[in-house]
């Protein structure tokens, strides 16, 4: 059995609190063996990013909680080579807070960023998964017990059993490319970091007014994968098209209603794009 955690990107609210949890949990607070004091402000072993789609009227925001991936294959133990930081049978990544002392050099070994200094105390620190908890009994950390949408999700199951979960569930991690094979998995991440094109359809209407179209069928062309895309709009006109994961290419959107198509837009995409408003 060993201990692994799951966040849903799609269900972070960014209410913080386990990013406040958490704080709460080491702030003043020794634990020998596992931690030593975290100072009341500027260190966050949890930290809650901000990632933006669109422009204009038509934003897409996903916030996305970062901690210490513990790390199968993991570079900050590795690095320390001497059991300052070590990995736990339960898959659990521990900064020895004794033996780190004055050990600023490890905090670049995580290429995550998700070592901090402990400047008060002159040590590294992760978040260890709250180990002083588990091994008191709990059944999940503080940050997954405090958050109130069920976005983070502690497991403590066999690795046969997760490897299933990774399967079933799409679950991927951040910067695979690390080869550090994490402990902490992301759903709907893949999504939240690519592209995406939006826009407004309307006709005008016989007093010259613009109307929005819903129910219309809106069709994306993509050069860079060759692909067609095909969506609705919404009641106000609103359409949005996710998934692109190239950082440039060439766009053609086409609109279809009642038997009739037009072809409003083609153009140069750069990251996600707003064409506003789009005349059928």
């Amino acid at each position: 059995m060993s201990w692994a955690l799951v966040v849903d990107v799609s269900l972070c609210i960014n209410c913080r609190n386990c990013v406040i949890s958490t704080k709460d949990e080491y702030t003043g607070n020794t634990f020998p063996g596992y931690s030593a004091p975290h100072p009341p402000e500027g260190l966050e072993t949890i930290r809650v990013e901000r990632h933006v789609r669109g422009e204009g009227s038509l934003v897409d925001v996903t916030y996305i909680p970062k901690m210490c991936n513990h790390c199968d294959n993991a570079p900050c133990v590795k690095a320390a080579g001497d059991g300052t930081i070590y990995k736990r049978p339960d898959g659990v990544v521990v900064i020895d807070p004794e033996k780190s002392r004055g050990r600023r050099d490890l905090v670049k070994t995580c290429p995550y960023g998700m070592i901090e200094w402990n400047e008060q105390e002159q040590v590294p620190q992760n978040w260890n998964f709250d180990a002083h908890l588990l091994d008191a009994g709990w059944k999940e950390p503080r940050c997954a017990q405090a958050c109130p949408t069920k976005a983070l999700r502690a497991l403590n199951v066999p690795d046969s059993e997760l490897e299933k979960l990774v399967e079933t569930e799409h679950l991927t991690v951040i910067n695979p490319e690390f080869g550090t094979r994490p402990r902490v998995f992301y759903r709907n991440l893949d999504d939240a970091l690519s592209h995406l094109v939006a826009g407004n359809v309307c006709e005008a209407s016989g007093d010259g007014h613009l109307k929005n179209l819903e129910g219309v069928e809106v069709v994306l062309r993509d050069s860079a994968g060759g692909d067609e895309r095909t969506t609705k709009t919404d009641p106000f006109g609103d359409f949005r098209f996710s998934g692109l994961t190239e950082q440039a290419s060439t766009i053609e959107l086409l609109i279809r209603k009642d038997g009739k198509e037009k072809i409003v837009a083609s153009t140069q995409r750069v990251g996600s794009v707003n064409l506003g408003t789009l005349l059928f």
